[in-house]
């Protein structure tokens, strides 16, 4: 019988949904400390806000190429707490804490406080948990091809990045599509042979990039956001869609919490859904990393089992017959605990 390393996945991903108020509140029941926090305000149509510890009180939007931008003392975002965070009066972004807006924001734990890592061929700032498979990568780029160390001791499948000083896309590295070619999570694009990414799949300790501006421009800085994948706590991976509504059932080994999808072989949208804002199947209370849009219902339905996910609807955003959708997914409980407990279906 196989076990899982991660029996309560909540010690390290957790999704809190809340309601703004306008004005500084402190936002508990996380479980943790995060590292690592994603905002939106799903009643209207306003940019993602992004933060993390190794940034500090700066902000990303994922729909958006903008430059990093700094959270004046007091608005916006506050501090990471012990059990949550703070959030202050909008000023920049109102997927903060909107007046009577209901917030959705995911949280990741990663390792706290960032310490220099040697492994690449430039310096990187690092938090790590190894655990979980998540790492916070920080440096100054080259401009020529380099190596980036990421901390987490195993293959990353999944890379989030960003040039912190300038207007470019987020880059997006998926193992699913090969090394040499990138997504960009702003942007509805299919998978294409792009520059950005050396064509050398990331290793157990660095990840390759090019000299090109938006992964490693000289001087400037770049954030990427690495994932491996953890047995009974998340997975990384690609499905072919069937077109039909008995859609693809794809296999996790856990009951997942969380989902983002992306059809990589054509240009649509990238979804998000979890199981906070749907508590029951089908699963279609979605939003969208790639635009400002409101949380909508829509018919982009699957369920959530308790090893996978099963995709409901034809509708080509998550289901074009015969096309290839990349995904990664965490987990709200493990198949079977360490202890030999199996998790239920919704």
């Amino acid at each position: 019988m196989a076990y899982t390393s991660i029996d309560d996945p909540t010690l390290y991903f957790n999704t809190k949904l809340y309601t703004g108020t306008g004005a500084t509140q402190s936002i508990t029941g996380v479980g943790f400390q995060p590292d690592w926090i994603w905002f939106k305000n799903r009643t209207s149509a306003q940019s993602h806000a992004i933060v993390d510890s190794v940034r500090g009180r700066k902000g990303l939007q994922s729909n958006a190429t903008d430059y990093e931008y700094t959270l004046n003392t007091g608005k916006d975002f506050g501090t990471f707490d012990s059990d949550g965070f703070t959030v202050s009066t909008p000023e920049q972004l109102n997927s903060f804490n909107f007046n009577t807006g209901s917030i959705v924001s995911w949280n990741w734990k990663a390792g706290g406080t960032a310490s220099s890592n040697t492994d690449g061929s430039i310096t990187s700032t690092v938090s790590a948990n190894t655990t979980s498979g998540f790492s916070i990568v920080s440096w100054t780029g080259s401009g020529a091809n380099a190596t980036i160390g990421h901390g987490l001791g195993a293959e990353p499948k999944m890379i989030f990045l960003k040039i912190r000083t300038g207007t470019n896309n987020w880059q997006v590295y998926n193992k699913s599509i090969g090394s040499g070619n990138a997504l960009f999570l702003n942007t509805t694009d299919a998978s294409s042979s792009n520059t950005s990414w050396q064509s050398t799949d990331a290793t157990s300790s660095v990840f390759y990039v090019s000299g090109g501006t938006a992964v490693n421009g000289s001087g400037q800085d770049l954030i990427a956001y690495c994932f491996s994948e953890v047995k009974g706590y998340s997975k990384i991976g690609s499905y072919i869609g069937n077109g039909s509504t008995n859609g693809t059932f794809v296999y996790t080994g856990f009951k997942p919490a969380w989902v983002i999808i992306k059809q990589s072989s054509a240009a649509r949208d990238w979804i998000m859904v979890d199981n906070k804002r749907n508590t029951f199947n089908v699963v279609n209370n979605r939003l969208f990393p790639n635009n400002t849009d409101a949380q909508n219902t829509s018919v982009d339905a699957l369920d959530f089992t308790s090893n996978g996910f099963k995709i409901r609807n034809t509708n080509t955003t998550v289901n074009a017959s015969g096309g290839t959708y990349i995904y990664m997914c965490f987990a709200s409980n493990p198949f079977t605990t360490s202890t030999g407990i199996p998790t239920t279906a919704r």
